[in-house]
């Protein structure tokens, strides 16, 4: 079966709003260039909800990434395990789709449905957000002892594999690679285990040598008639932290690339974290983009 993110965001939009593709036109969308329709996107909706929707309209497969592999993260994993992306050629798309081809060309895949595992495999290589404070309480991360003395965005003597699982509410949960072994099996954990490490480790080389740091990043699997494969997103903005590697200051939080710069802006607010969001005042919401865009420059 095909599964269009797009569609999916689009619909969801359609229930409050307009029909599916009538609410471009009725937002004056439908032939706008692509960069006045984002920030026209971004003015109307606000940013803070509107990831998926960010995707869907192409924020991030423009600069190479989107959700699922894209293209551009394709190199790390070739070779390793298939992926649920069936194709990214409009032309092929079922109707009536390619009737909507400039809408959709490069802001969506049509995938195979996966049963997923319920676990966030997560590679770090630096010393960050919730690893930070797991450090900072325990000196390890998710059971795994790391040396003393080690700095806010230090690099770890090695990439470790730190899942999590899906909480029923709030953040995502670190757990053992323990744990995981009695949710999926010693198999099946060891696969998803290695696999993250490999990826994470060819990307993060690749993205080093172009001046960028990825400090963690986050991968998710599943099975497809029986067959282990790669899905979701894979090395965005969204599941990443990237960094500058000029900048670079173990000590402290680092500049970056991702969505963490919206995260910084909000802690400044004096707001609950519960919806509705606050309207992201237009600097912040060009200060993104241009962090998206400069990173999928260099790399």
């Amino acid at each position: 079966p095909f599964l269009i993110y797009v569609l999916a965001t689009f619909v969801l939009t359609a229930v409050t709003s307009y029909p599916v593709f009538l609410g471009l036109e009725a937002l004056g969308l439908r032939d706008m260039p692509y960069d006045e329709m984002v920030m026209r996107l971004l003015r109307v909706y606000g940013l803070l909800g509107l990831w998926p929707l960010l995707s869907s309209f192409g924020i991030n497969t423009r600069v190479g990434w989107g959700y699922g592999p894209s293209r551009g993260g394709r190199r790390f994993f070739k070779g390793l395990l298939p992926t649920h992306v069936i194709t990214a050629d409009v032309e092929t798309y079922p109707a009536p789709l390619p009737g909507f081809r400039d809408q959709l060309r490069g802001r969506s895949m049509p995938v195979s449905r996966a049963e997923m595992l319920e676990i966030e495999c997560v590679a770090r290589g630096y010393l960050s957000g919730s690893g930070w404070k797991d450090y900072r309480r325990t000196g390890a991360i998710c059971g795994i002892p790391l040396p003393a003395g080690l700095q806010e965005s230090s690099q770890l003597p090695e990439p470790i594999f730190t899942p999590a699982t899906k909480a029923e509410s709030g953040h995502d949960l670190n757990i053992s690679f323990e744990e995981v072994t009695k949710r999926v099996g010693a198999d099946t954990a060891a696969k998803i285990r290695d696999l993250t490490l490999d990826i994470y480790t060819r990307a993060a080389k690749y993205a080093l040598e172009r001046g960028i740091i990825i400090a963690d990043t986050k991968f998710e699997f599943g099975f497809i008639d029986g067959e282990l494969v790669l899905a979701d997103e894979v090395l965005t903005p969204d599941s990443s932290r990237f960094w500058p590697a000029e900048s670079y200051r173990p000590g402290g939080p680092q500049l970056s690339y991702d969505k963490q710069y919206v995260r910084d802006w909000l802690e400044t607010l004096d707001w609950d974290k519960t919806a509705p969001a606050p309207m992201l005042p237009p600097e912040v919401v060009e200060g993104t983009r241009n962090r998206y865009v400069d990173a999928d420059t260099r790399i």
